[in-house]
C-alpha cells in the first residue's frame, strides 16, 4: 500500500532545522519533520542541582510539552490540570537521557543546561523530532559557554558525539521509516530509535501494537532506523557548520 504522502518506505519526511528561532535562549532550534514542528530551546545556568554539587560534573535535563492545539482537537494544558501526565514525563526523561549520551558532563563543568521541547504542531514523531532538534540547540548552548570560557574541556570534547532519533514501524506488513500520524495509528509494530551519528544505539523503544513481530522484522526496522539517523546526523551537521 502506498504511503499517504507518496514517500518510499525508507524515505524521511522533509527535515528542516532552523537555528536561532527564539531570541533569548542560549540555543534555540525549530525542527520540522514534515508536518511535525517542535521548538527546542537550551537554557544555561551556572551551577548544578544540590545533589550534584562538588562532583565536578555538569547536568543536562529536558522538559517536553504540547501546545493545546498542536493536534486536531484542543487538549487542556497540563498546568491547568495541576499535574504532568505520564506520557509527558516519559518523553521528557527520554529526551534528557538521549542528550546526555551526546555530552561529556565532566568536560561541561558544573553548569546546567535545560532543554525545553514544545510541540507547536503534531503529525507523528514528536519525540524523535524533539531529540533531533534538541541536539542542535544543546550544541549552540555549549558554544555559548565556550565563548565565555565557562567550560572545563574544549567544546569538541564536551559534545563528543551527535545524537538523533527517528520512528519506524510496520504497516500492512511493510517496514517504514519516519511515520506520520496516519501511519502511526495504523502501525502493527511501532518503534522509536535513538542513535549516534555513527550508528550506535542510545535507546530503542518498540512494541507490537497489533500482535507480535519476528526477529527478521526487528532487524529490518533497526536497519531502517540507523540509516535514517545517519541522514539526520548529516542534517544536524549542515545546520551547525554550513
Amino acid at each position: 500500500m502506498a504511503r499517504p504522502d507518496g514517500r518510499r518506505p525508507d524515505e524521511l519526511r522533509p527535515v528542516t532545522l532552523t537555528r536561532g528561532w527564539s531570541t533569548h535562549p542560549e540555543g534555540s532550534v525549530l525542527v520540522e519533520f514534515g508536518g511535525t514542528r517542535v521548538l527546542c530551546t537550551a537554557s544555561v545556568t551556572e551551577g548544578v542541582p544540590r545533589w550534584r554539587k562538588g562532583s565536578g560534573l555538569g547536568w543536562v535535563t529536558a522538559e517536553y510539552a504540547m501546545l493545546p492545539r498542536a493536534t486536531n482537537t484542543r487538549s487542556d494544558r497540563e498546568s491547568v490540570k495541576g499535574r504532568v501526565g505520564g506520557r509527558t514525563h516519559e518523553i521528557s526523561r527520554l529526551i534528557g537521557r538521549s542528550l546526555r549520551a551526546a555530552i561529556d558532563l565532566k568536560a561541561l563543568g558544573e553548569n546546567s543546561i535545560v532543554l525545553d521541547c514544545d510541540v507547536l504542531q503534531a503529525d507523528g514523531g514528536t519525540r524523535t523530532a524533539a531529540i533531533t532538534g534538541a541536539y542542535v540547540a544543546l550544541h549552540d548552548a555549549v558554544t555559548w559557554l565556550a565563548g565565555r570560557k565557562s567550560l572545563v574541556g574544549k567544546p569538541e570534547k564536551v559534545m563528543h558525539r551527535s545524537v538523533a532519533a527517528i520512528s519506524v514501524g510496520i504497516i500492512d506488513g511493510e517496514p517504514r521509516l519516519d511515520l506520520d500520524y496516519a501511519e502511526d495509528v495504523a502501525a502493527e509494530v511501532d518503534m522509536n530509535v535513538v542513535c549516534t551519528g555513527t550508528g550506535e544505539f542510545v535507546e530503542v523503544q518498540g512494541t507490537g501494537e497489533a500482535g507480535v513481530f519476528a526477529r527478521e522484522q526487528l532487524d529490518a526496522l533497526l536497519d531502517l532506523a540507523v540509516a535514517g539517523c545517519v541522514e539526520l546526523a548529516e542534517a544536524q551537521r549542515k545546520a551547525l557548520f554550513s
